[in-house]
């Protein structure tokens, strides 16, 4: 099946535009954390600082991955590359194994309630809704 590349709708760059800046935003706040620990979001409490102490070495990796792909999956739809939706999925699929890990294995919920996991599922749901919107794209022939 051959795909013709056609002209995106105007909200196709808006969108494409507000998935790249998120994906920058996630960036700014992965490093933020690469170069304040804890401390990247405030100062912190004795609970958040061994909490952070008690990550794995990998943590920081997948954080990387989840926030770089989700960027360079908006700067492919910009550039209308199919690859935008394999990066995306790599993106839902670095979020999923950081924030499983983050609430499966530590007491966080327990510890500081219920609400942590409202910012999480967000991201979640973005991720979710980039990669569906990547395949709309291809449908349409606005990415190829």
């Amino acid at each position: 099946m051959t795909f013709v590349r056609q002209r995106p709708p105007a909200w196709f760059w808006w969108v494409s535009v507000l998935l790249t800046l998120w994906g920058a935003l996630g960036c700014y706040f992965c490093v933020r954390q690469f170069l304040y620990g804890a401390e990247a979001m405030g100062p912190a409490d004795a609970y958040q600082r061994a909490l952070y102490a008690s990550l794995p070495g990998w943590y920081d990796y997948v954080y990387a991955i989840a926030t770089g792909a989700a960027l360079l999956g908006g700067i492919a739809l910009l550039r209308r590359a199919l690859v935008a939706r394999a990066l995306f999925v790599l993106s839902l699929a670095a979020v999923i194994v950081q924030f499983g890990w983050l609430f499966a294995i530590t007491d966080l919920i327990a510890t500081k309630g219920v609400t942590t996991v409202i910012f999480p599922l967000a991201i979640l749901g973005v991720a979710i809704w980039s990669i569906r919107f990547a395949a709309r794209a291809y449908r349409y022939g606005w990415i190829c």
